[in-house]
């Protein structure tokens, strides 16, 4: 018997945002009725960029209707740059987790709103030379791909976790374990070293897209002021550079999310003038 947390099941019994909008700006559909599991996005946004509403409508368990439903709130204003940065484990952690064998669900909502955006901007997908792997629940062999490398995946039964492949007949099960091996040794594989120009590049991604958002709700900000080798030099600027904890904030923030993201050798030292 799985066990859901008590925000799991406030939101199934009584879902938010639930049921068809009018007019959307934005619209996005993962899964199918015949997979057993299937949600539709709806965004409403503003000339400023801005989600001002979202619906869903959703045919799938319980975490299915979770997930859809604290995704809702979770993107309702926020702008679209900010909404395409939530990922599934954002929803997870939001329901205060989900059983392994209900992650799928998070991933289904995950790719609806990666859809519903994509809808938003113009972006067309073509999925038609997709070679497909399992087809009791119609999954490519590029999605299975993303899913090992986004959530470091060993063994089919994490596959089937995350986007249900070979979670029926099974027959699939061989070539999935030999994709996810494939992948898996392409990953280990020893990797020549970033030059510094690469270095500079990654880390200021890093910063601006996980750092510096959280240093600017409290009025702060970074600025990247050199690299090198394994040192990453920075400056911090706005509240966090008079701010007493700012050691703290650089070693157990901002290192830790570099070592994660780039490098677990990675330095970072506060930039004096």
């Amino acid at each position: 018997m799985w066990e859901y947390s008590e925000k799991v099941m406030e939101h199934y019994r009584n879902p938010h945002n639930a049921g068809v909008m009018e007019n959307p700006s934005a619209v996005g559909e993962t899964g199918s009725i015949a997979c057993g599991d299937a949600l539709k996005l709806y965004l409403k946004i503003d000339e400023n960029g801005i989600i001002t509403d979202a619906k869903f409508q959703t045919f799938g368990c319980g975490s299915a209707v979770a997930s859809s439903s604290i995704l809702t709130d979770m993107v309702i204003g926020k702008t679209v740059d900010e909404a395409k940065k939530i990922t599934n484990e954002d929803i997870v952690k939001a329901l205060g987790g989900l059983p392994a064998e209900k992650i799928h669900c998070s991933v289904m909502g995950q790719e609806a709103l990666e859809a519903a955006i994509n809808n938003y901007l113009g972006i067309e997908e073509d999925h038609s030379h997709e070679k497909i792997v399992c087809r009791c629940f119609n999954v490519s062999e590029e999605k299975l791909v993303q899913q090992i490398k986004e959530h470091n995946i060993k063994t089919v039964q994490e596959a089937t976790n995350y986007c249900k492949v070979s979670g029926s007949c099974g027959r699939c099960a061989p070539e999935v374990q030999h994709i996810i091996d494939k992948v898996n040794a392409i990953n280990e594989a020893p990797k020549k070293p970033m030059t510094k120009t690469q270095m500079i590049v990654q880390i200021s991604k890093v910063l601006d897209n996980y750092v510096s958002d959280e240093l600017r709700k409290d009025g702060g900000d970074i600025e990247l002021i050199d690299v090198d080798e394994n040192k990453v030099y920075v400056k911090l600027q706005g509240s966090c550079s008079a701010c007493p904890s700012s050691h703290l904030t650089l070693k157990n923030f901002v290192e830790n999310v570099l070592r994660e993201h780039i490098s677990k050798d990675i330095e970072v030292i506060e930039y004096k003038e």
